[in-house]
């Protein structure tokens, strides 16, 4: 597991953080910079990660289930939430297709639990894991090189119900973060691009879609120095004075579709990785000595 090495210096105090969905694949690569910087409580319906291994300091709590009160007792005291905590139906994938909207709704219900909790508590940020999805109807423009590139200013658009959740979290966060319920609640969301290492065995062939998984790449350094400086970083306000920002989580990928200037500027995010020299000789090997140009999309 890499740790960043621009990380900001440890705080003073130890900020207590509570982590939602504690045993996940995102979660995986963020504990070993957490454990090292902050007081932890984790949370998930298990306490075990998806090969069956104890997931240490894990507690079970359901998030749509649990009363209030259960749920109030872990948000006491704590100065940061990130919330990873994901509802997803057994009988369909993680992404896309096949997702209806009663099968989302209770990540937006989860979502508006954990903002209202983190509020009431007086918690300081909260950190959402949202994801690229919330944008995903511009693609097929951006790799039909009708656009160049998105950014968080762009209006969210997306053309299925697990991206429709993500926009509908960012949407519910800023109503948190505005102070229309008695506060402004400081929250940031994380459009997670591509969190794994790619794996040229799956592209043979189909370099559009190496292309895509090139821009959109982040790798686990980068994405914990992301989250550290989301969490840590004062001010987070927005040019209304909203403690509010989205945020694409992708590395510093010279084929980036999606814009993190506002990450660079606001929390001082200075990715190290590029998909485009991590993979170069799979890229030589897949695109350029097999004819296939470009920055993104199709040859040409």
């Amino acid at each position: 597991m890499e740790i960043s090495t621009r990380l900001p210096a440890l705080p003073g105090k130890r900020l207590r953080v509570l982590l939602t969905g504690a045993t996940g694949y995102i979660a995986s690569q963020l504990l070993p910079v957490f454990r090292e910087r902050y007081d932890l409580q984790l949370i998930d319906v298990r306490t075990t990660d998806a090969a069956g291994q104890p997931v240490e300091g894990a507690q079970i709590l359901n998030l749509l289930e649990a009363s209030d009160d259960a749920i109030k007792a872990h948000f006491d005291g704590v100065d940061a939430v990130v919330h990873l905590g994901y509802y997803r139906p057994a009988h369909l994938g993680v992404t896309g297709a096949g997702k209806s909207y009663l099968d989302e709704r209770p990540n937006v219900d989860m979502a508006e639990r954990v903002y209202r909790h983190a509020l009431n508590a007086d918690v300081k940020r909260v950190v959402v894991a949202s994801s690229n999805h919330a944008a995903d109807w511009y693609e097929p423009l951006l790799h039909a090189r009708q656009l160049d590139v998105i950014g968080p200013d762009d209006p969210p658009r997306s053309d299925n119900y697990y991206g429709w959740a993500k926009i509908a979290y960012e949407a519910l966060g800023f109503m948190y973060a505005c102070g229309a319920f008695g506060r402004q609640l400081g929250i940031v969301q994380v459009r997670i691009g591509a969190p794994r290492e790619i794996d040229a065995t799956q592209f043979q062939g189909q370099p559009a879609a190496y292309k895509r998984d090139l821009g959109a790449y982040i790798s686990a350094r980068d994405l914990q120095q992301l989250f550290v400086r989301s969490i840590e970083t004062e001010p987070i306000d927005d040019r209304w004075r909203v403690p509010f920002q989205i945020f694409y989580g992708i590395s510093n990928n010279t084929r980036a579709f999606w814009s993190i200037a506002n990450a660079r500027r606001v929390i001082g995010y200075d990715p190290q990785d590029d998909s485009e020299a991590r993979y170069a000789a799979d890229i030589r090997r897949l695109l350029m000595d097999q004819a296939h140009p470009g920055r993104l999309g199709a040859p040409g």
